[in-house]
C-alpha cells in the first residue's frame, strides 16, 4: 500500500473556542517531531483565513462554537479552496453530528475524551491521507448506514466499473485522493471524478460512507 513519508513535520491548525483545550493540544504536539502546530485560534473566521493563508496539512476543528459552528466553518473552508484534511474534534458522539460532519466533507471525527496517544496516532493517520475516526464511532457510523440500507435503493457493487471498484477498495483502506492517484498512476482529478460517480451509483453521500459500506461488504483488501 502506498504511504507518504514526511521529511518535514505535518502542519496543523486548531480552531476551538476553549483556550485550555488549545493549550493542551499545543503541549501535546510539542512532544512530537512529526507534527507541528502552526496556528491556533478560538475564532472560526480567523481560522478560515489562516487556513487559506498558511495552507496547513490539517485543520483540527471544534464542532460546537458560538460564533460559527464547525459544520459552517467546514463549509466555508471548502468553498474558499482549502484542500487539506479537516478533522472534527468534539465531545459529541451523537449519530447525527458524526454523519453530518462526514457528509459535509470532514476527513475525520475524533472525540475529545480520547487518550492522548490515540489522538496522536489518529493525527498521523490523517497526515498520511487516511481517515481519522475514533474507534468507538465506527460501529455507530456502520449502524447509520444499515439504517439507510432500508431505503428502496440498495447500493450494489455490480453497478460500478472495474476502475471504480479499485478506487472504492482504496477508499475502504482510508486512502486520500492524492495517494489513490499515485498508487493507480492516474491524476487526482480523475480520482475525484470516479469518486463522484461511484457515490452516485451507490446512493451514498460521502467518501467516508463509501469506505464504511465497502468494509461492511467485505470489499476492503
Amino acid at each position: 500500500m502506498a504511504s507518504e513519508i514526511y521529511n518535514e513535520p505535518a502542519t496543523l491548525i486548531v480552531i476551538d473556542d476553549h483556550p485550555l483545550l488549545r493549550r493542551g493540544v499545543r503541549q501535546l504536539l510539542e512532544m512530537e517531531d512529526d507534527l507541528a502546530l502552526v496556528f491556533e485560534t478560538g475564532s472560526p473566521r480567523e481560522g478560515i483565513h489562516q487556513a487559506i493563508t498558511l495552507d496547513p496539512d490539517m485543520v483540527l476543528l471544534d464542532l460546537n462554537m458560538p460564533e460559527m459552528d464547525g459544520l459552517e466553518t467546514l463549509k466555508h473552508l471548502r468553498e474558499e479552496g482549502y484542500a487539506g484534511r479537516v478533522i472534527m474534534y468534539t465531545v459529541s458522539d451523537q449519530e447525527a453530528d458524526v454523519v453530518d460532519a462526514l457528509r459535509g466533507g470532514a476527513d475525520g471525527y475524533l472525540l475529545k475524551d480520547m487518550e492522548p496517544e490515540d489522538m496522536i496516532h489518529q493525527l498521523r493517520q490523517a497526515a498520511k491521507g487516511r481517515m481519522a475516526i475514533s474507534e468507538t464511532l465506527t460501529a455507530l457510523l456502520a449502524q447509520a448506514l444499515r439504517n439507510q440500507r432500508s431505503l428502496p435503493t440498495k447500493p450494489s457493487i455490480n453497478a460500478l466499473t472495474q476502475r471504480e471498484k479499485e478506487i472504492l477498495a482504496e477508499l475502504a483502506a482510508g486512502m486520500s485522493n492524492k495517494l489513490i492517484a499515485r498508487k493507480l498512476d492516474i491524476t487526482e482529478g480523475t480520482v475525484k471524478v470516479h469518486v463522484k460517480h461511484l457515490l452516485k451509483k451507490l446512493s451514498l453521500r460521502s467518501r467516508v460512507e463509501a469506505a464504511v459500506w465497502a468494509v461492511q461488504e467485505g470489499l476492503n483488501k
